[in-house]
């Protein structure tokens, strides 16, 4: 675990003018530090990648054509009697129109943090999330996700991140929040299993439903709305190779 230092001071604060980067954080003129992936890379990484699937799938069918064996026989002859250069220049297009589409859902789905002395502020799908300083006890490393822990030992937040961890914690540590690379309350979680003791009434239902809406889709806006539900219970959740853990903190 690691400590943190001092948070700004609000002279320093104050003398920032509109925002500087720093390292590839954003400062902004209240000294607040702002990270998030580029939005252009993302999406010119998934176009480009979606081409060279398109161009590839092109190659594939010309080879499959070939064989006597080969399944999908009748859409790579379907594929193949396009004739080229259109062949060629229809499947990079069309793979890279997809891959485009991948891109926009994977920066609407990234996860963008803002930290000052005073709050954090998360921001994914579209929405965000505002915490106070006296609401973030702790800021948590658990796998791919970042985990925000009030003072009770509850989580207030948990999403899935892509971002730099080295730079998240001295986001973190640089405004005065303690900061863990792994989660302190992870030997307190116990794996559900259906109909076992010790959960508050009403969570082995919520749990089970949650069980079908991770069937259908992982990271489902269901799954997220069952979780806050099972957190209103006192009930923090966490996914591990698709099954459920969970622990009831000890309220002061």
């Amino acid at each position: 675990m690691r400590d943190t230092g001092n948070a700004r001071s609000a002279g320093d604060a104050r003398s920032a003018e509109g925002l500087r980067w720093e390292k590839g954080e954003a400062v902004g003129r209240e000294g607040s530090t702002s990270l998030a992936e580029s939005a252009w890379f993302l999406t010119l990484f998934c176009t480009v990648c979606g081409a060279g699937i398109g161009w590839l799938v092109t190659l594939l069918a010309d080879w499959l054509v070939t064989l006597r064996w080969a399944p999908l026989q009748g859409p790579a002859k379907l594929v193949t009697s396009v004739p080229e250069p259109w062949l060629t220049i229809g499947g990079i297009a069309v793979g890279a129109g997809l891959g485009l589409v991948v891109g926009f859902v994977a920066v609407h789905e990234s996860l963008s943090v803002r930290v000052s002395a005073d709050r954090v502020v998360l921001g994914v799908r579209g929405s965000s999330q505002e915490f106070g300083r006296d609401e973030v006890a702790l800021a948590v490393r658990d796998g791919k996700q970042l985990v925000l822990l009030g003072p009770d030992g509850m989580e207030i937040a948990r999403e899935g991140c892509n971002l730099s961890w080295a730079r998240l914690a001295d986001a973190f540590a640089g405004h005065g929040y303690r900061w863990a690379d792994e989660d302190p309350h992870r030997d307190e979680f116990r794996r559900w299993v259906p109909g076992m003791p010790g959960l508050p009434d009403g969570a082995d239902a919520l749990l089970r439903a949650r069980e079908v809406a991770r069937k259908k889709e992982e990271g489902s806006e269901e799954g997220r709305e069952l979780r806050e539900e099972l957190l209103r219970l006192g009930v923090v959740v966490r996914d591990e190779k698709k099954r459920q853990y969970w622990r009831t903190p000890l309220r002061p």
